[in-house]
Parts: structure tokens; C-alpha cells; sequence
């Protein structure tokens, strides 16, 4: 028996998970080219070029061709605010979570306490608990608090404590923490002290070490936590929903809002070009993990 021979039922069952996974991204993609206004039906890919101009539910002719909707999308000044703010959200939550994440990787790892046990515990809740409960136990905690402070400090009008782009910052570190923190001690697991060790006793102090040869050799668990932690803030919706405030829309929320009203091929281009960006994302990070191993 041929050891390296593939089985027909394996084949068939990775090509069936492949399309179960990726035929609605494809479908969701090819929408975004529809010569039609709504995403009811499919008319076909634009091919025209010249002024627009619309006959029943059909677009005859775009100056963008069949990039048409993909033009539309670029005069949006509410997408570009979203698009801003979800990127400012994730980049901050990103920074601040894999910072944190780390340092408590490396606590849990090599540091025995009495409130170990609990520490690590505590790491699982945030994942395994519903994000709907999650969403409503930090906006009562921040109405809590902001009604505290408001009450204490005599705030009125714009100087009240309110929800915005920092509740949602401070909402996506908090359960993005425990994301990076198991990504990054599954790294440490197989750590090998010996070289902190043979950096000290070549004169290295702590902090050069940590730098020089601890962060080095887990940085591939870092980036891999980071962007486990970018993409989830990315397509967080749950807790943004609950957590953000005037002027703190991301995307999710602002293709939420769409949905209630007329659907545009307009959402397919924009949620093409979000697939696309993170595709490109995913693959630097890799080429970049491959360069430091």
C-alpha cells in the first residue's frame, strides 16, 4: 500500500469544507461587480464605460466600469469615518492587549503565586463566556462608573463622562487579553531557559536579555497573538454595539445600520475590499514569522 496515496473520501471532504468555507466569500465578492442596485437578484458584471445613468433597477453605463460600486464606495464619507475608526480601535486595542498579554504569558509561565490558579482560570472566562453577556456586563459597568463620576465630579453637557472611541478601545484590550496571553504561553511551553541562562552568565543583564534572546525566540507567539487580537477587534460587533457612542461608528456597526435599509451592491464592495486587507495583512504577518524563525 502506496503510504503517501490520498484518500478519495479525504480529498472530497477538504474540497467540501474549502467550498463550505469560501463559496460565500466568493459569492459576496462577485456581488460587489452586480450591474444591479439591490443584491436581490444578480444582472450581471458592469462593462460599460460612460456618464451613469439607470433604466428600471439596472445600471447602463458607469464612468468607473465594473468598478462602479467600488467608486460609489470611495465618495462615502461615513465609510471613510468607520473605516477610520475601526482601524484607530484595532490598531490601539492591538498594541495595548499584546503588550499586556505578554507580560502576563511570561508571569503565569515562570512565576509561581497563590492566585496562579485563579489567574489562569480567570483567562478562559472572557472566551468561553457568550459576548452578549460580556457586552451588557461592560456597559453596565460603564454606566455604573461614568454615572459615579459624573454624580461626584458636578460634570453637565459635553464635560460628562459618556461612551465613544475610548469605552470601545478599552472594551476590545479587555477581551482580547486573553486571546494573546494562551497564544503566547503556548509558545513559551517549549521555551528553553538555557540561553537566558547562558546570556547572563556572559554578562547580559535582565533587560538585555529579555530584548536579545527571550523576545526574539517568542516573537512568532507574539505576532500570532497580535493578530488573532487585530482581526478580532476588526469584526467585533456584539461589544462595539453595546460599548460605542456618538462619533465612535466602526464598520461592523455602520453594515449593520445598511442592512435595515435598501441593500446596495455598495455593502459587497466594501466588505471585498475588508477580505482583501485582511488576506494581504495575514500573509506579510506570515512572511514575517518565517523571516524570524
Amino acid at each position: 500500500m502506496n503510504p503517501h496515496r490520498r484518500s478519495p473520501f479525504v480529498t472530497t471532504a477538504a474540497l467540501l469544507v474549502f467550498f463550505f468555507l469560501y463559496a460565500p466569500i466568493l459569492v459576496l465578492m462577485t456581488y460587489s461587480f452586480n450591474a444591479s442596485r439591490t443584491n436581490i437578484t444578480f444582472d450581471g458584471v458592469i462593462t460599460s464605460f460612460g456618464p451613469l445613468q439607470m433604466d428600471g433597477s439596472l445600471v447602463v453605463q458607469s464612468p468607473c466600469g465594473p468598478f462602479h460600486w467600488f467608486c460609489e464606495l470611495s465618495k462615502n464619507r461615513e465609510v471613510m469615518d468607520a473605516t477610520s475608526n475601526t482601524l484607530t480601535i484595532a490598531v490601539i486595542s492591538t498594541l495595548v492587549s499584546t503588550l499586556i498579554g505578554t507580560m502576563a504569558a511570561l508571569a503565569l509561565q515562570r512565576y509561581n503565586f497563590g492566585l496562579k490558579p485563579f489567574s489562569q482560570l480567570s483567562l478562559y472566562i472572557p472566551i468561553v463566556i457568550p459576548e452578549i453577556v460580556m457586552g451588557i456586563g461592560i456597559l453596565t459597568l460603564f454606566s455604573q462608573l461614568f454615572s459615579i463620576l459624573n454624580t461626584g465630579f458636578g460634570l453637565t453637557g459635553g464635560d460628562r463622562f459618556s461612551m465613544g472611541m475610548g469605552t470601545v478601545i478599552v472594551s476590545h484590550i479587555a477581551f482580547s487579553v486573553p486571546f494573546v496571553t494562551l497564544v503566547v504561553q503556548a509558545r513559551l511551553q517549549g521555551f528553553d531557559k538555557s540561553f537566558e541562562e547562558a546570556a547572563m552568565d556572559l554578562g547580559a543583564n535582565e533587560l538585555v536579555t529579555f530584548w536579545r534572546v527571550t523576545f526574539p525566540m517568542i516573537l512568532p507567539g507574539v505576532l500570532s497573538g497580535a493578530l488573532l487580537a487585530f482581526t478580532l477587534s476588526l469584526d467585533d460587533f456584539v461589544i462595539t454595539f453595546f460599548t460605542n457612542g456618538p462619533g465612535s461608528t466602526t464598520l461592523p456597526i455602520y453594515v449593520y445600520g445598511l442592512l435595515r435599509r435598501i441593500i446596495t451592491p455598495q455593502v459587497n464592495a466594501l466588505s471585498t475590499v475588508w477580505v482583501l486587507t485582511v488576506v494581504v495583512a495575514v500573509f506579510l504577518l506570515q512572511r514575517l514569522q518565517k523571516r524570524e524563525v
